[in-house]
């Protein structure tokens, strides 16, 4: 089995979280709501990853509050291989620039308030991150 290695953030500005749709992997006709993230590169630490992609795929620069944790799940890619994948997740905070997709990777990139988020979050896992920031005081 294949592993590979994310990192990601959960970034608020004034109380909204933000989200972005991806096109499915196996399906591009599927779309999920989900948070930044990407591959860490070599020599890359995950800190420098979760910064790095988020402003790839969102075009925002963060700044990092502390890490969540982790989350890790099986896939299928398009090889039909099993991936075992793990990805990094910080909470962060909005700094400067606006919003807009990646070109081919990023469908939409949009600010919600926390309620609307976690309805719209496409995976448990990450509706489970989100839960975790909302009960973090340091977001008040």
């Amino acid at each position: 089995m294949t592993r590979e290695f994310s990192a990601g953030g959960i970034v608020f500005k004034d109380g909204q979280v933000l989200l972005i749709k991806n096109a499915a992997l196996r399906d591009p006709k599927k779309a999920y709501w989900g948070f930044p993230k990407g591959h860490i590169k070599e020599r890359e630490k995950s800190e420098e990853a979760a910064i790095r992609e988020i402003k790839e795929e969102t075009g925002i620069e963060v700044e990092i509050i502390k890490k969540l944790g982790d989350s890790r799940y099986v896939f299928t890619n398009k090889q039909k291989e099993k991936v075992f994948k793990v990805v990094v997740y910080f909470l962060m905070k909005y700094v400067s620039g606006e919003t807009k997709p990646q070109d081919l990777e990023v469908l939409e990139v949009k600010w919600f308030d926390p309620a609307q988020a976690m309805e719209l979050l496409s995976f448990k896992k990450d509706k489970d991150m989100l839960a975790l920031c909302l009960n973090n005081t340091s977001l008040a």
